[in-house]
Parts: C-alpha cells; structure tokens; sequence
C-alpha cells in the first residue's frame, strides 16, 4: 500500500490532504475535491476511516478542528498538478509515510486505513469468485 502525502518544505512537515468544506459540500465530497486539489490526483472514495480533533492558537484567537479521514483510491491525475498549498506532493510506502508524518494522530489514522483497506481487498477477492 502506498499513501500520497503533501509537505510544506519551509516548515519540514508531511501531513495527509484534508480541507475547509464549501457551501452545500458534504464531507465525502470536501474529501475528493481536497486530494484533488492538493495532490493533483483523481480520487474514488471507498470508506471513512476515522475523524481527528485538535485546536490550535493563531493570533490569539484558540481554533477547534476536527478531520474527518476517507479511504481513497487514485483513478488518475497526476501528483504534478498540485495546487499551490503545499509545494511537495510524494508518494510513499505506508510505514515510510508514517515515519515522515509530522502528527501522530495522522499516523494512527494511517494505520486504520491499512486496516480498512485489509478488509476491503479480502472483500473484493470474495466477491470476485463468487
């Protein structure tokens, strides 16, 4: 299994795609537009892994977030079509990406994808012999 994962070079971080909903989206449409637009991939959604929640301080004002994470699969693109959020866009193997990961909460999310995905491929085998 690999993981697409996008970087910030000035600030050394690697972290999953995620984004900010737009009017009348719902999560598993923010999700497939944001690895679009970050990554430059064409995604197929295949299941919701699991959701994150932290807040932070910017400007003295305290933020709360929660991420909601999506199993998805790459139909096409290409990691060159990026947008301008983050200026690297790699692909690596699973427990490499977990390694360059910079929050812990996203590699455990990490490890419930590969789970998941398990799961699923048996599922797809299964339902491919019958």
């Amino acid at each position: 299994m690999e993981v697409v994962l996008v970087g910030r070079s000035h600030a050394g971080t690697w972290a999953l795609p995620k984004g900010t909903p737009q009017p009348g989206e719902t999560v598993e449409q923010v999700a497939v537009r944001e690895v679009q637009e970050e990554t430059g991939l064409e995604a197929r959604l295949i299941a919701y892994i699991g959701s994150i929640s932290y807040s932070f301080v910017r400007d003295q004002v305290r933020y709360h977030k929660q991420v909601r994470h999506f199993l998805l699969e790459a139909v096409g693109g290409d990691i060159s079509l990026h947008d301008y959020e983050y200026d690297m866009v790699e692909w690596f193997p699973l427990h490499e990406a977990c390694r360059r990961l910079t929050y812990q909460n996203e590699v455990h999310i990490l490890y419930q994808a590969e789970e998941l995905l398990s799961r699923w491929m048996q599922y797809q085998r299964k339902e491919r012999q019958q």
